[in-house]
């Protein structure tokens, strides 16, 4: 098998992990590719990624690290097997490289957390917004909204969304692209599989974060993996300590925004001290304008 020029998030994501559970059974190149049937260079390019792993060697590997639980082997098997290849795939030359990997991810992920400052979150944006905000590129704008399929009713991808009340008030496109925008959260933010929050301007304790980002579950909860937004770019955080911090970072988040209307509920009240209640306010604010 040779190498590969170009590494996928999810490749460089399966060789850190390998890599991980090497250094954390005290093996070194050589010995564990002894063990397992590999050189040590073979090890070590199959760690950084360039080069592919078959299930019967990942099951050798495994087992010479002692990585003994059922869903973490099933997981990375899943990784080792993927081939990168999807609906996002017809979008490889109109979008970045990382928006590509983030879809890839988004369709394997068991749920979705995301915590929004000034933009509603991507998934969420209804077609409008999303031309606004992507300056009217029309294939960036339709790979937007494909991105939306693993909400539907087919996939049900359990979505939870911490978005702060400035996005909801910046009129992006103006009044009648927001109002529509508050309309659509108000409707999916209904169904069962997705939760949405907001953070009110007075909440009177400090977020203690100011980045978006997306915390994406993996089958089991060593791969989950991070995506943070930054004007550079949108790297990919999978080192147990990152992801942990980005874990407690959204439960204090969640502590803090305001709670979300029960899927239940049959018609909120605008007056009412919750998530809807604030959209409700605004929307109402922005018809009349």
């Amino acid at each position: 098998m040779g190498f590969r020029t170009v590494i996928s998030e999810r490749q460089h994501r399966l060789g850190d992990e390998l890599r991980r559970l090497r250094n954390s059974a005290g093996l070194s190149l050589p010995e564990l590719g002894e063990r397992i049937g590999m050189k040590g260079p073979a090890v070590s390019h199959t760690e950084s990624g360039r080069l592919g792993i078959n299930p019967e060697r990942l099951a050798l590997w495994l087992d010479a690290c002692h990585a003994n639980d059922p869903e973490y082997r099933a997981g990375l098997l899943a990784m080792s097997q993927g081939n990168g290849k999807g609906w996002w795939t017809d979008y490889r030359h109109h979008v970045p490289t990382s928006a590509l990997d983030l879809a890839e991810f988004e369709h394997s992920a068991t749920s979705l957390d995301t915590y929004e400052t000034l933009l509603i979150p991507g998934l969420l944006q209804t077609k409008a917004y999303s031309e606004v905000i992507l300056d009217y590129s029309e294939k960036t704008v339709e790979f937007r909204q494909s991105r939306q399929r693993i909400l539907d009713a087919e996939n049900e991808t359990p979505f939870h969304a911490v978005i702060h009340e400035a996005a909801l008030r910046t009129m992006y496109g103006g009044p009648t692209i927001m109002r529509d925008q508050l309309n659509h959260l108000i409707e999916v933010g209904r169904l069962p599989h997705i939760t949405i929050q907001i953070l009110p301007f007075d909440c009177t304790v400090f977020a203690d974060s100011d980045t978006p980002f997306m915390l994406l579950h993996g089958r089991h909860s060593k791969l989950d993996t991070v995506v943070m937004e930054q004007p550079q770019g949108s790297p990919f955080l999978g080192e147990p300590e990152a992801v942990a911090s980005f874990r407690r970072q959204f439960e204090r988040l969640k502590g803090l925004a305001l709670p979300p209307l029960s899927a239940s509920a049959s018609e909120p009240s605008p007056a009412s001290r919750d998530s809807w209640g604030l959209l409700q306010h605004i929307r109402y604010a922005v018809q009349g304008r």
